[in-house]
């Protein structure tokens, strides 16, 4: 699984299936590409709070992803994870469990 570097790719994105969540806002658009890989992307925006708030989602966001997009993640697909203020307070299985419905509800 690697990691979402270039705008471009966050903006195409951007034109994939969203799912709405209390904590984060989970973006999914199958690449086409034939690559099987998975990647992911995290964006925070300022409005959440300062450096230091943002990197502490942007944390619980990878350990989020390194639990549950290996077993029900989409295949060659590029997955974008936006996060929300309340991403911050929710206990992580709760995080888990809403990640695990989000791919669901975008796999169909």
């Amino acid at each position: 699984m690697t990691t979402l570097t270039k705008r471009r790719d966050f903006l195409a994105a951007n034109g994939g299936r969203r799912a709405p969540m209390p904590a984060f806002v989970l973006l999914v658009r199958d690449r086409g590409d034939g690559d099987p890989a998975m990647r992911i992307g995290y964006t925070v925006t300022r409005k959440i709070g300062n450096a230091v708030v943002r990197n502490r989602i942007k944390r619980r966001f990878r350990a989020l992803a390194r639990s549950v997009l290996p077993m029900g993640g989409v295949r060659g697909a590029d997955h974008v994870l936006i996060g929300r203020s309340e991403a911050l307070v929710r206990d992580f299985a709760r995080l888990e469990g809403d990640l695990a419905k989000a791919l669901r509800k975008v796999a169909r």
